[in-house]
């Protein structure tokens, strides 16, 4: 067998399954398997290998899911992938084969169960990479920051739960104007570079990876920027977002046979750890820029979101919007929420009436990170909060956000008899970043940490009174 030519990657994982996303390659032209095989740590028997047959139109990748896990454990697995001499074998005929597995050994680690367990994120965004003429260009820069993301989940305490990238994991529009990528064969080359740099690999093949997109996986503000010629651009892009940021997600509804639904229905997902939620939304995808009906979230959406924002019991509710939430930029290119103000409204209104705690909204993109808190003049019971963490590596060619570029010494909104009011909590960090989250009883304690993985800053949001 051979290793994966992209992963593995370790996806949407709970206390009893993981899914696992890995690339091949095609052989001597008969069928090409991947498999996976898997034990808890200090075991010295392998389970039998998981395989799938891999598929020319899904650039030979897919997800395997391991089922029948324990909670809070360690497993180690190996990956990898074979072309078979004869062209008659299946899935089950190659598992009874005695396989020669590649030498690696990966581990991941299954949540907790318990209620109330202090819980660990990892959270960032905007990973630029410049591929030009099929070659990328000094790609062991943005590759550093994963090498001290790396460090840090090494040290943690509780271990990581997850890593939240919350948007342009690929930039195809890195040369826009000169040489931006369209065809689905430069844009599926794009994604394999990316993934496959040394240590976003490594973070990757042993830590449960969610991802949402923003525009760069696209073009830059879309669908604003939207052209007639961009369809077949759109759909290209969707395709390749969907086998390798998409697939591994819990988008996908898992099928008694251990399966994943397809086709996929939305982008848009949840996922529970204990009593913390976390719901990712698609702030990018379903937009409607119609004047009598703007929004950045599709109704169907907007309506999941408010629905769990009230009838979930969870402790702590994040909710991952790839632009940003709050603060408002002085410079409003339209992009981002403060373009969206009813629907904004509608969400923070229902957030108030429902007197719901512990609220926090993390976002990236704006390539510069920090936390802020909004409360109303006249409801001194209600608060949220923003997280920003932007971006793992900046291009040279783009400023990062100040402090200066935003509206703190203003009101947000007039609702309810009275403003919605915001305030920084943090430095605005202008570096290449990213963010740990820890959750605990009474605190989600963010730092800040340079691409080497050096703390910059802390900063404490109080949580409020348990949600019974």
């Amino acid at each position: 067998m051979f290793k994966p030519t992209v992963g593995p990657i370790v996806g949407h994982t709970t206390t009893d399954h993981a899914r696992i996303f890995l690339r091949g390659d095609k052989g001597n032209g008969n069928l090409t398997f991947a498999g996976i095989r898997h034990r808890r740590q200090g075991d010295t028997t392998w389970s039998k290998g998981h395989f799938v047959l891999l598929n020319s139109y899904r650039d030979m990748s897919d997800v395997i899911v391991l089922k029948g896990l324990q909670a809070d454990t360690v497993y180690e697995y190996q990956a990898g992938w074979l072309t078979p001499l004869s062209p008659t074998h299946t899935v089950e005929t190659i598992q009874e084969r005695p396989l020669q597995w590649p030498a690696n050994i990966y581990q991941f680690r299954t949540p907790s169960s318990k209620i109330g367990a202090t819980r660990a994120y990892i959270v960032g965004s905007c990973r630029y990479l410049r591929v030009t003429a099929g070659t990328p260009s000094t790609p062991e820069l943005g590759d550093r920051t994963f090498a001290g993301i790396n460090r840090v989940v090494d040290q943690a305490d509780p271990p990581i739960s997850g890593i939240l990238m919350t948007g342009d994991q690929v930039y195809l529009d890195d040369l826009n104007i000169l040489a931006p990528d369209r065809t689905y064969q430069d844009i599926l080359f794009k994604y394999r570079t990316v993934f496959s740099q040394p240590h976003i690999k490594k973070l990757m093949s042993g830590v449960p990876t969610y991802m949402i997109l923003d525009d760069h996986e696209i073009e830059d503000n879309w669908p604003a920027n939207q052209s007639a010629k961009d369809e077949i651009l759109y759909a290209n892009a969707m395709s390749a977002y969907g086998l390798y940021q998409a697939s591994h997600s819990p988008a996908h509804e898992l099928l008694s046979d251990g399966t994943l639904k397809k086709p996929l229905k939305q982008f848009w997902y949840t996922f529970t750890h204990g009593d913390i939620e976390w719901f990712v939304t698609d702030s990018r995808t379903r937009r409607n820029l119609s004047a009598h009906d703007r929004r950045i979230l599709d109704e169907e959406q907007e309506q999941s979101l408010l629905g769990w924002l009230i009838n979930s019991p969870a402790r702590v509710k994040f909710v991952v919007t790839s632009v940003l939430f709050f603060p408002d930029s002085k410079h409003n290119d339209g992009d981002a929420w403060q373009a969206f103000p009813a629907q904004r409204l509608r969400l923070l209104e229902t957030i108030r009436g429902h007197g719901i705690k512990n609220v926090i909204f993390v976002s990236g993109d704006i390539h510069g990170s920090m936390t802020s808190r909004l409360g109303h003049s006249q409801d001194l019971d209600f608060e949220v909060h923003t997280i920003i963490a932007s971006p793992f590596y900046n291009s040279k060619l783009l400023p990062f956000a100040k402090p200066s570029d935003f509206i703190f010494d203003r009101a947000m909104a007039r609702a309810g008899g009275g403003e919605y009011q915001y305030e920084l909590t943090s430095k605005v960090i202008s570096q290449d970043n990213f963010a740990r989250l820890h959750v605990a009883d009474q605190s989600v304690q963010v730092t800040f940490h340079d691409r080497d993985g050096t703390s910059l800053q802390t900063v404490d949001i109080p949580l409020r009174g348990r949600v019974v």
